[in-house]
């Protein structure tokens, strides 16, 4: 963006559960699917505008909202203790009530100024993850959170939970109940914790297969693009004829056009055709025998593969492959992962993985869905989010991640290497259906905005530097505690 955007970190603290975890639910026991998952983060990030109805100033709006957001944790951690947990090793989380990790922050500018289009770079700052010393005290925590005030009185809260337990699923209940909670109203969703542990305990994973991914074998960038429900109705009606079932899902459709315009530009960059491989994450919970609680915490998902080596392939012969791909997996493969057999199951799926990855004519490319989740309901009391991404400086090589838009379009972030990406970003065939990095709300909605905004541009809003009175659950740190969260 042309303006210098400083973000400036006002304090950090650690939110614990209002009543302590009883002692026989001190150690919870993580299952195979969980153990097998990276310790990394999944960062959301909800933008919130302000209000110039609601009294008092800035300042004491931006206050309000965070002294809420603090309290109303407290209250969920009850429930979902094992977030407030560290974690002892790959198999269980130390439910010690050693709290979230809360941190406040302010921006040097407007929301407005930040939703004309996005900055990338600025996306990976304003998540608690992005700063070194967040990062450092935040060490095993399993949940991270950050609120960012922006001189105009809007916000943005990321959300960081550890992969270790957390899938989009599972971060959707918690939204869920950390919302109603919050507002005062509206069905508080109570987590299903054991579920997953007691379907599939974890293992001696020495005895597991250990594919290797090499992801970062040169530098790779990531970009933002958006198709409108306009554009993706017309891509649906441009195939239909050719399907001959059911037409395509949102997701279906948008997800075959990136990864046949990703096959093209690999195969531009490098001179030459190799096989493509796209892997695909299903959340099993309601593809099991039978269904599992749709707030069912915990890694329950997997991935299947579609093989294609001719990046020329019709748009509606790739959407047949895949949906041919996802019912044989369901068929055959999701309803399994249980017992005994859902861990030997585990074991040859991992072995199939490690002998694709060996090969070297291979280019695989992961999509992770978080459209059909309730995202942009996510109202803390001061209203629905305005924009909801989940951008992380964690991307890797040749990822896809989807995410519904508010008005009905999917918004996906692709992560290629620097030449691939180049010639991706210019492809005919995807920018007559997507848009790069547009303006993130409609000229209506925009305007609305800025007009607000100017009515409160002469007020900044700035968190107070002192201490303010909290509930006995929300201990402050000292900037110079180095030793906080272990």
């Amino acid at each position: 963006m042309k303006t210098e955007m400083k973000i400036e970190i006002i304090s950090r603290k650690t939110i614990k559960p209002l009543i302590p975890t009883p002692e026989q639910l001190r150690t919870f026991r993580l299952s195979l699917l969980d153990q097998l998952c990276p310790p990394i983060y999944g960062t959301s990030i909800f933008f919130y505008t302000s209000n110039p109805n609601e009294r008092g100033s800035i300042t004491s709006q931006v206050l309000e909202r965070s002294c809420r957001l603090q309290n109303s944790l407290s209250k969920t951690l009850v429930d979902f203790y094992p977030l407030a947990g560290r974690l002892k090793d790959a198999a269980s989380i130390e439910c010690n009530d050693q709290g979230a990790y809360f941190v406040e922050a302010q921006i040097s500018c407007q929301l407005v100024d930040f939703l004309i289009q996005p900055d990338i770079e600025l996306l990976s700052r304003i998540s608690p993850i992005s700063d070194p010393k967040s990062t450092q005290l935040t060490s095993d925590s399993i949940l991270v959170i950050q609120l960012t005030a922006f001189s105009c009185g809007g916000i943005a809260i990321a959300i960081c939970t550890s992969h270790k337990i957390i899938d989009a699923s599972s971060a959707s209940t918690f939204f869920q109940s950390w919302t109603a909670t919050a507002r005062g109203y509206g069905e508080v969703v109570l987590p299903e914790l054991l579920i997953g542990g007691s379907l599939l305990p974890t293992r001696d994973l020495s005895i597991l297969p250990k594919p290797k991914v090499n992801l970062l074998t040169q530098k790779c960038t990531t970009r933002r693009f958006v198709f409108d429900a306009s554009k993706i109705a017309s891509l649906k009606a441009k195939i239909a004829s050719a399907i001959g079932q059911r037409p395509p899902t949102n997701v279906e459709i948008v997800l075959a056009l990136i990864f046949k315009c990703a096959m093209a530009a690999s195969m531009s960059n490098s001179g030459r055709s190799v096989t493509s491989v796209l892997s695909q994450v299903v959340n099993l919970r309601k593809r099991m025998v039978p269904p599992l609680p749709e707030n069912s915490i915990g890694n329950l998902l997997w991935s299947y593969q579609v093989f294609s080596k001719d990046s020329e392939i019709e748009l509606h012969e790739l959407v047949a492959k895949m949906r041919k791909g996802l019912i044989e997996f369901c068929n055959e493969k999701a309803k399994n992962f249980k017992g005994d057999e859902g861990f030997h199951m585990v074991s040859e799926l991992l072995k199939e993985q490690g002998e694709l990855m060996r090969k070297m004519d291979i280019n695989i490319y992961r999509c992770s869905s978080l459209c059909k989740f309730p995202l942009y309901e996510t109202d803390f009391g001061w209203g629905k989010p305005i924009w909801i991404t989940n951008y992380s400086s964690n991307y890797h090589k040749n990822l896809i991640v989807l995410l519904d838009t508010k008005g009905g379009g999917i918004e996906a972030w692709v992560t290629l290497e620097e030449p691939e990406m180049e010639i991706f970003q210019h492809s005919g065939e995807l920018l007559e259906f997507a848009s790069f990095n547009p303006i993130v709300v409609d000229v209506v909605v925009f305007i609305i905005i800025i007009a607000a905004s100017l009515m409160i541009r002469t007020t900044k809003a700035n968190f107070p530097q002192t201490s303010e009175k909290m509930d006995p659950s929300v201990t402050k740190e000292e900037e110079n505690d180095k030793d906080k969260d272990g």
